[in-house]
C-alpha cells in the first residue's frame, strides 16, 4: 500500500516521543472535528440499511441531484477504475498531478494505461485519454481548474463515452469550485466528497459519489450491501444539517489557512494549498520532515519529484505557537546556512 499521512504510530516508534507529545500537522483534515452525537442503541446492533435521510442531507449540503453513500472516498477511487475495466475495457486515464497518489496508483492497478500530467497541460492531453481524474481544489498543491472549463472537459469526454472524476474532497471552504450540481444532467461526471477532510470525521469513513442514475447503479452494485456502517450514517446525517457548524467552521478554516500561509510567508516560504493545508516544493524536504519530527511536530514529506513539505492546521493556540517557534528556528538555522 502506499504512506498516507496520519502515521503518528512510526513517528512514535521512530523518534521515541510518547504519541500525546506529538502536533500532528501530517493531514489536512480540519483538527477541530464535528461533535458526534449520542448515537441511537440500535446502530450497533442492526445491518445499516440504505438510508434516504442521509442521502437527502448530503445532496441537500453538496448541491447535487443524486448521491451514493460510500464509505470513504477511497472506497469509490479503488472501485470506479474495477468497473471502468469491467464496462469498456482497458481505458487511456489521465490523473492530474501531483495530487492523491491513490487516483493514480488504482488506476494503474487495475491495467489501465494510465499518465500523470501536471496541471497546467490538462486541456492539452483531453483528447489522448478516456477518463481524466482531477482532484479540484488539489491535494497538495492547492491547484485549482474553473467549473466551466471542467464542464467543457466532461462533454468532449462524454461524446467518446468518457469519464470525467472530479475529487472536491477539500471543496467544502470553496463551494464555488464544485461541479456537483451538474452531474445529474451531464453523462460521464463524477463527483466525489468526503466528510472526513472540513468535518473532521476521517475515522467515520465516510463519502459520496454524485453522478448520474444509472452509473450511480452499477457502482452501488459492485461495491455490494452494507457499505456504510449504522453509526457512520448517524453522525452523518447529524454534520450534514448542521448549518451554523458548518457557516462558523468555514469561516475559521479560511482565516486560519491565510494564518499559516503568512507563517509561512514570515520566514520566506512562498506556499500554496487550501483552507486546510498548506504546501511548497522545499529543496532540503526530508532534511525539514527529519528536523521537524526531532521537535515533536509530524508534517507530511513528499518524495516524489523534487520533494516537498505539507502541513495542516494546528488545533488549538498552543500549536500554532509550537509551530511558529519551531519555524522560526528552522528559519534561522537556514539562513545561517547560507
Amino acid at each position: 500500500m502506499l504512506e498516507h499521512g496520519g502515521n503518528l504510530n512510526d513517528a512514535v516508534t521512530r523518534y521515541g516521543i510518547a504519541r500525546a507529545d506529538w502536533l500532528d500537522l501530517s493531514t489536512g483534515i480540519n483538527p477541530n472535528a464535528y461533535p458526534a452525537p449520542v448515537l441511537r442503541a440500535d446502530a450497533w446492533h442492526r445491518l445499516p440499511e440504505s438510508c434516504d435521510a442521509l442521502v437527502a442531507a448530503a445532496c441537500a449540503y453538496y448541491g447535487a441531484p443524486r448521491m451514493l453513500a460510500v464509505a470513504g472516498t477511497q472506497a469509490a477511487i479503488q472501485a470506479l477504475p474495477q468497473l471502468r475495466l469491467r464496462e469498456q475495457g482497458v481505458s487511456r486515464v489521465i490523473v492530474a498531478a501531483p495530487a492523491y497518489a491513490e487516483h493514480a496508483h488504482r488506476w494503474q492497478q487495475a491495467g489501465h494505461a494510465m499518465r500523470e500530467v501536471d496541471y497546467a497541460n490538462l486541456s492539452k492531453e483531453l483528447d489522448a485519454c478516456d477518463v481524466m481524474v482531477v482532484c479540484n481544489p488539489n491535494n497538495p498543491t492547492g491547484a485549482r481548474v474553473a467549473p466551466e472549463i471542467l464542464l467543457g472537459w466532461a462533454q468532449q469526454l462524454a461524446s467518446r463515452d468518457g469519464w470525467l472524476v472530479v475529487d472536491e474532497a477539500f471543496g467544502d471552504t470553496t463551494p464555488q469550485l464544485s461541479v456537483a450540481g451538474q452531474t445529474g444532467v451531464q453523462p460521464g461526471l463524477i463527483v466525489l466528497r468526503s466528510v472526513g477532510k472540513f468535518f473532521g470525521l476521517a475515522g467515520v469513513r465516510l463519502g459520496f459519489v454524485a453522478a448520474q442514475d444509472a452509473l450511480l447503479a452499477r457502482l452501488q452494485e459492485w461495491l455490494g450491501p452494507w457499505s456504510v456502517s449504522g453509526p457512520a450514517q448517524e453522525i452523518g446525517i447529524a454534520a450534514l444539517c448542521d448549518g451554523d457548524w458548518q457557516r462558523a467552521t468555514r469561516a475559521r478554516l479560511l482565516a486560519d489557512g491565510e494564518r499559516l500561509r503568512s507563517l509561512l510567508a514570515d520566514i520566506g516560504i512562498a506556499a500554496s494549498g487550501s483552507a486546510m493545508y498548506q504546501w511548497w516544493p522545499e529543496r532540503d524536504a526530508a532534511r525539514f520532515h527529519d528536523w521537524m519530527a526531532r521537535q515533536g511536530i509530524w508534517v507530511r514529506l513528499f518524495t516524489r519529484g523534487a520533494g516537498g513539505i505539507r502541513l495542516g492546521l494546528p488545533p488549538d493556540e498552543a500549536g500554532w505557537q509550537r509551530l511558529q517557534a519551531a519555524l522560526q528556528t528552522w528559519g534561522r538555522r537556514t539562513e545561517q546556512a547560507a
